[in-house]
């Protein structure tokens, strides 16, 4: 961490790292990508906003074996929890009121280009509520700030098997949405190929590279 990059104090992150993969044809979160699994290249990003930084992942996976030799917190998603993202924000957001954290940063772990401002730009926008990212393809639902205050309201969606789109529960929280200009950086890895054109392009273009300084307001640091 440098002087130039303030952790929001008021501030934790979870990488979502806890799906099946089917179409990549094993754990994407552990696939390397220029030396670096996945799910750390989004920690690492996450890092660099937020105080602590855990991994979302199921038990016995490659993945909850990276994040432990990383000495990063492995979350599991609650018993009887439906699968899909949300059992994992809820995962987080629990792990955030232990830390007495008051806003959850959530990132996919299968963005590697992701915009290196994008954590602060959320947390600057969603104040003491939630953010998330949007782009001319759409909004960004993994890309997104939740409130801890949030939580009871993620437990009641999630109760009798239901799991209702993440982005349907950012807006019935007001989520401010953030755009960001440049879609191909919010763009995500889901076959082998996705992976070997990515890691062409980091050869030819390099690792993502830091646009421009970016610092947080003096009350989120």
């Amino acid at each position: 961490m440098t002087p130039s990059e303030p952790t929001a104090e008021h501030a934790v992150g979870v990488v979502i790292a806890g799906g099946r993969s089917v179409r990549f044809g094993g754990e994407k979160a552990a696939a390397v990508l220029a030396g670096k699994p996945l799910l750390m290249w989004a920690a690492t990003r996450l890092q660099r906003t937020c105080r602590a930084v855990a991994i979302n992942a199921r038990a016995g996976t490659e993945a909850e074996a990276i994040a432990s030799r990383a000495g990063l917190t492995v979350l599991h998603d609650e018993e009887g929890d439906p699968p899909g993202p949300l059992a994992g924000v809820k995962a987080g957001l629990m792990w955030a009121e232990e830390q007495g954290a008051k806003q959850l940063a959530v990132s996919p772990c299968d963005a590697p280009m992701l915009p290196t401002d994008l954590f602060p730009k959320l947390l600057e926008a969603a104040g003491s509520d939630a953010a998330l990212a949007q782009t001319d393809d759409g909004l960004q639902p993994l890309c997104a700030v939740w409130p801890v205050s949030a939580l009871p309201t993620l437990r009641d969606a999630l109760t009798k098997g239901r799991h209702p789109a993440s982005w349907m529960m950012l807006e019935k929280l007001g989520a401010r949405r953030v755009y960001f200009q440049r879609a191909t950086d919010f763009a995500n890895i889901n076959t082998r190929l996705d992976l070997d054109e990515l890691a062409n392009r980091i050869k030819r273009e390099g690792p993502p590279a830091r646009r421009r300084k970016y610092r947080l307001p003096r009350y989120q640091r």
